[in-house]
């Protein structure tokens, strides 16, 4: 027999594991429309654009959980046209739920993608790290072995199958690491603060690869999209132990 869960349980689980409600954020975290009751199939992707809604679509997902979702309080209101349509019409034409978690992934201990990318990088002691409006937004931590910065670089190349830019500050051994995936450019003088001698993030503008270098801290950019993937693949690990239902990541491909 197919195994379910209603989109209720569902929905509350996730919304408690991580905690949205303590997250003052960019748009809505949780349930961003409303599709069927009953989940037998979740899909999960990075962002909720054109082409993984298509293949949540074509897998005939009953739910597609993202980080980013599709509503932002900086795009302000908007009109559902153009492009635009051609996200939100598939899903509610297809009765599709969308569920999306923003800051909460990423700063999750366990689950986030700060975490997740620490982890692969091989760090420990991981705590929480950076702030928005009171809430963290990443991790620190220390790696398991302290690596030159070449050599860090080859390890988060093999993590994110994606090309890394880096300040180089200088050559020596990187040992603390302060991580916030995706775009955050400036959060560098945050690990700059505490001491650390490095900081991940997925997008480095050009003042901030001088502004980092000149202030002796070495700055690693991954991708946004890349060094974001780790959040909703834990969910959906989460998702299979918890629930038993067919789950789906739908990969983006994306160099930015």
């Amino acid at each position: 027999m197919t195994k379910s869960v209603s989109r209720a349980e569902f929905t509350n689980f996730l919304d408690t594991t991580l905690n949205i409600s303590q997250y003052s954020d960019y748009g809505p975290n949780g349930l961003q429309i409303e599709g069927r009751d009953t989940i037998k199939k979740a899909a999960f992707a990075v962002s909720a654009q054109r082409s993984s809604i298509e293949s949540a679509c074509a897998w005939e997902a009953d739910v597609l959980v993202v980080h980013h979702g599709l509503f932002w309080k900086f795009h302000g209101a908007k009109t559902v046209t153009g492009p635009f349509a051609k996200r939100v019409k598939p899903l509610i034409q297809n009765d599709i739920n969308l569920i999306g978690y923003h800051l909460p992934l990423d700063a999750h201990i366990q689950y986030g993608n700060a975490a997740g990318l620490a982890s692969k990088i091989d760090m420990i002691d991981i705590k929480p790290f950076g702030d928005y409006k009171g809430m963290p937004t990443g991790v620190c931590g220390t790696l398991a072995n302290a690596l030159r910065p070449d050599e860090l670089i080859d390890r988060l190349e093999g993590a994110l199958n994606h090309k890394v830019i880096s300040s180089n500050a200088s050559h020596e051994l990187i040992e603390t690491i302060g991580i916030i995936t995706g775009g955050a450019n400036g959060q560098w003088v945050e690990s700059l603060r505490l001491g650390l001698d490095a900081y991940i993030t997925g997008e480095m503008s050009e003042h901030d690869y001088h502004e980092s270098r000149e202030a002796g801290i070495h700055m690693f950019a991954g991708g946004h999209n890349a060094t974001e993937r780790f959040g909703v693949l834990s969910l959906k690990t989460l998702i299979e132990n918890r629930f038993g239902i067919e789950c789906l990541f739908i990969d983006s491909p994306n160099p930015a």
